[in-house]
Protein backbone atom coordinates (compact mmCIF):
# COMPACT_ATOMS: atom_id res chain seq x y z
CA UNK A 1 0.00 0.00 0.00
CA UNK A 2 1.29 3.48 -0.69
CA UNK A 3 2.07 6.34 1.64
CA UNK A 4 -0.03 8.10 0.81
CA UNK A 5 -2.82 5.59 1.46
CA UNK A 6 -1.96 4.52 5.33
CA UNK A 7 -1.65 8.61 5.82
CA UNK A 8 -5.60 8.19 4.46
CA UNK A 9 -6.13 5.39 6.73
CA UNK A 10 -4.98 6.99 9.67
CA UNK A 11 -7.08 9.96 9.35
CA UNK A 12 -10.30 8.19 8.62
CA UNK A 13 -9.44 6.58 11.70
CA UNK A 14 -8.60 9.29 14.25
CA UNK A 15 -10.98 11.51 12.19
CA UNK A 16 -13.78 9.21 13.78
CA UNK A 17 -11.65 8.83 17.22
CA UNK A 18 -11.30 4.86 16.93
CA UNK A 19 -8.07 3.23 18.55
CA UNK A 20 -6.14 0.45 16.82
CA UNK A 21 -8.06 -1.65 19.52
CA UNK A 22 -11.80 -0.16 18.25
CA UNK A 23 -11.04 -1.11 14.93
CA UNK A 24 -9.45 -4.18 15.22
CA UNK A 25 -12.90 -5.29 17.62
CA UNK A 26 -14.75 -4.02 14.83
CA UNK A 27 -13.37 -5.87 12.19
CA UNK A 28 -12.63 -8.99 14.69
CA UNK A 29 -8.92 -9.02 13.95
CA UNK A 30 -5.96 -8.52 16.41
CA UNK A 31 -4.76 -5.02 17.31
CA UNK A 32 -1.49 -5.45 16.24
CA UNK A 33 -3.18 -7.48 12.96
CA UNK A 34 -4.85 -3.82 12.44
CA UNK A 35 -1.79 -1.68 13.28
CA UNK A 36 0.24 -4.11 10.66
CA UNK A 37 -2.14 -3.03 8.27
CA UNK A 38 -2.44 0.63 8.70
CA UNK A 39 1.63 0.25 9.01
CA UNK A 40 1.92 -1.17 5.67
CA UNK A 41 3.46 -4.38 7.53
CA UNK A 42 0.33 -6.85 6.41
CA UNK A 43 -0.96 -7.48 3.57
CA UNK A 44 -5.05 -5.82 3.01
CA UNK A 45 -7.13 -7.94 1.63
CA UNK A 46 -10.19 -7.14 -0.27
CA UNK A 47 -13.04 -8.32 1.84
CA UNK A 48 -11.34 -6.78 4.75
CA UNK A 49 -11.10 -3.39 3.06
CA UNK A 50 -14.69 -3.68 2.72
CA UNK A 51 -15.61 -4.08 6.26
CA UNK A 52 -12.90 -1.02 6.89
CA UNK A 53 -14.56 1.14 3.74
CA UNK A 54 -18.25 0.42 5.67
CA UNK A 55 -16.68 1.82 9.10
CA UNK A 56 -16.06 4.69 7.49
CA UNK A 57 -19.06 4.84 5.11
CA UNK A 58 -16.93 5.38 1.98
CA UNK A 59 -16.85 2.71 -0.88
CA UNK A 60 -13.53 0.60 -0.62
CA UNK A 61 -12.25 2.43 -3.73
CA UNK A 62 -12.80 5.75 -1.91
CA UNK A 63 -10.12 4.86 -0.08
CA UNK A 64 -7.83 1.91 -1.32
CA UNK A 65 -8.27 2.26 -4.78
CA UNK A 66 -4.33 2.50 -5.68
CA UNK A 67 -3.67 -0.13 -3.28
CA UNK A 68 -6.12 -2.13 -5.88
CA UNK A 69 -4.75 -1.37 -9.28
Amino acid sequence: MKKQKIKELEKLRLKYNYSYQQMADMLKISKSYYWQIEHNNRRLYYDLAIKIAKIFHKKPDEIFYDFFI
